[in-house]
C-alpha cells in the first residue's frame, strides 16, 4: 500500500474505528472490568468497555499521561512538552472509575488487583496495558542512576526534557551519540525519527556538530527511507554504525561519557542510551510475562496464555508480527473489548483485522511511514499479505511534506479519540 490515497484510507479507518470489531452500547451489567494503565491501549480499552455497559475501573497513578508518539519533536524544539500531555478527566465524565494509585500486585485466583496503599479492586474480567519498563539490569554501566546523566527518553516525559536541556545545552561542534536496542522493544523506527530530528535541529542550531549512531542491529524499519533522507538532508552529520560492524553497545560508563563496543569506545557530549525493555512491572506481578520479559496472549481475544481472566495489551504484548506502537495499542485495545464484552455474555469472541500505521518525521516537513494490516494466524498475529506497505521511495518534496501534515493528523486524531 502506498500513496497518499492509502494514507488517507489509514487515517480514516482509524478515526472510524475500523480495527475494532462491531461496538455497540448495551444495558448496565454487573461484571466489572478493571483496567490497569491509562495510556493510548489502556484508555481505548476502557472506553469501549464503558459503552458497552459495563462497570470499569481504570488505574493510572499519574494525573496526566505524556504521550510517546511525536515526542521526538520536544527534542528538536518543534513542539513543547505541553502538547504531549494528556489528562484522562474525559474518561471519568463516561461513567469510568478513575483510581489515580499504581497497581502492585495481582491475585489471580481471587479476581483482585492490589494497590499500593493496600486497597484491592475485583474484577470479573483484568486488562494490563502496563506499557514498558527500562531493563536497567541488562546493559553494564547502566542503571537508574545513569539515566540521569546520559537520558534514555524512551518514557516520555522529565527524560524527554532533560534530552532536550542537554541538546541545547552542548557547544556547537559536539558529538551527540544514540544507542538502540536490538529487537523487540518499543516503537522500531523511533530511535531513527529521533536521529533524524536530532539532527536537523544541529544543522539548524549547531551545524559543526555530529551524530553517531551506535547500533546493536543491522537493519531497521523504514532503512532505506531513512537513510536516503539522510543523504538528502544530514549527509556530514549523521554516521550509523550498525552490529556488523561494532555498533553494538557492551558497556557504559557515565562519569567519562563513554559507550564500549565490541571493537572500540565512544565519547560523547550527549549520549542517549536506549536500553532492552520489558513489560511494566504489573505484568510481572501478574504472572502474565513469560522469559523474554514480554507477555504471550491469544490474538483473537488478547488473553494471556499465562492466566486466565487476564487480558494484556500494548507494547507489554507478543504480538507477532504486530510492532510495539500507539496505533497497535489502540487497536488492540478496541479488539480487547470487544472480545471481553463476548466472553462476558457467553458468546464466541469475532476474529479481528488489526491496521497500524507508524508514521516518522525526518525533517518538519518530511514526513515518511510504514502501514500494516493483521490477523491470527496459528495462534499468532501475521502480517496480511499486500494489505500494507512503506513510503514511496524517490518521492518527490510535496508527498514527504504532505506525509509529515498526515502525521501531525494522526497525532491530533488519535489523542482526541482516546482522551478527548
Amino acid at each position: 500500500m502506498s500513496g497518499a490515497l492509502s494514507r488517507r484510507v489509514l487515517l480514516g479507518a482509524m478515526a472510524l474505528g475500523a480495527s475494532a470489531v462491531h461496538r455497540h452500547a448495551v444495558a448496565q451489567t454487573s461484571a466489572r472490568v478493571v483496567v490497569v494503565g491509562g495510556g493510548f491501549g489502556g484508555a481505548t480499552c476502557a472506553r469501549e468497555l464503558r459503552r458497552s455497559g459495563f462497570d470499569v475501573v481504570l488505574v493510572e497513578p499519574g494525573p496526566v499521561y505524556t504521550a510517546c508518539p511525536l515526542s521526538n519533536a520536544v527534542l528538536a524544539g518543534l513542539r513543547p512538552i505541553e502538547a504531549q500531555q494528556f489528562r484522562l478527566d474525559a474518561l471519568e465524565r463516561t461513567g469510568i472509575g478513575i483510581v489515580r494509585k499504581r497497581a502492585v500486585r495481582v491475585a489471580p485466583e481471587d479476581r483482585r488487583v492490589v494497590l499500593e496503599d493496600g486497597a484491592a479492586l475485583d474484577y470479573d474480567r483484568l486488562v494490563l496495558s502496563p506499557g514498558i519498563d527500562i531493563r536497567f539490569d541488562a546493559l553494564p554501566g547502566y542503571d537508574e542512576a545513569a539515566s540521569a546523566v546520559l537520558p534514555h527518553a524512551w518514557k516520555a516525559g522529565e527524560q524527554t526534557t532533560l534530552l532536550r536541556r542537554q541538546l541545547e545545552a552542548m557547544e556547537d561542534g559536539g558529538t551527540v551519540i544514540i544507542a538502540p536496542p536490538s529487537n523487540p522493544f518499543r516503537c522500531p523506527p523511533g530511535p531513527y525519527e529521533r536521529a533524524s530530528l536530532i539532527a536537523h535541529y544541529l544543522k539548524t542550531r549547531k551545524p559543526r556538530s555530529k551524530l553517531l549512531i551506535l547500533d546493536a542491529k543491522d537493519s531497521f524499519s523504514k532503512q532505506r527511507l531513512f537513510q536516503a533522507a539522510w543523504q538528502a538532508l544530514y549527509p556530514n552529520i549523521i554516521e550509523w554504525v550498525p552490529l556488523s560492524s561494532g555498533g553494538k553497545v557492551i558497556e557504559v560508563d557515565p562519569k567519562t561519557r563513554t559507550l564500549v563496543t565490541d571493537f572500540d569506545s565512544h565519547t560523547g557530549d550527549v549520549i542517549n542510551v536506549i536500553p532492552p525493555q520489558r513489560a511494566g512491572q504489573i505484568a510481572q506481578a501478574a504472572g502474565v510475562s513469560d522469559r523474554s520479559g514480554w507477555c504471550p496472549v491469544d490474538p483473537v481475544t488478547f488473553e494471556s496464555r499465562l492466566q486466565p481472566n487476564i487480558h494484556v495489551i500494548g507494547d507489554a504484548t507478543i504480538a507477532g508480527g504486530m510492532p510495539k506502537s500507539a496505533f497497535s495499542a489502540n487497536a488492540q485495545g478496541k479488539v480487547c473489548a470487544a472480545a471481553i464484552t463476548n466472553l462476558l455474555r457467553g458468546q464466541a469472541p469475532v476474529e479481528p483485522k488489526l491496521v497500524n500505521t507508524c508514521y516518522s518525521l525526518v525533517a518538519p516537513d518530511y514526513g515518511i511511514s510504514v502501514a500494516g494490516v493483521y490477523r491470527p494466524v496459528n495462534g499468532v498475529l501475521t502480517d496480511v499479505e499486500g494489505a500494507g506497505g512503506t513510503s514511496p521511495m524517490g518521492a518527490p518534496p510535496s508527498f514527504r511534506a504532505q506525509e509529515a501534515v498526515y502525521a501531525e493528523a494522526w497525532f491530533k486524531t488519535i489523542t482526541a479519540e482516546v482522551f478527548g
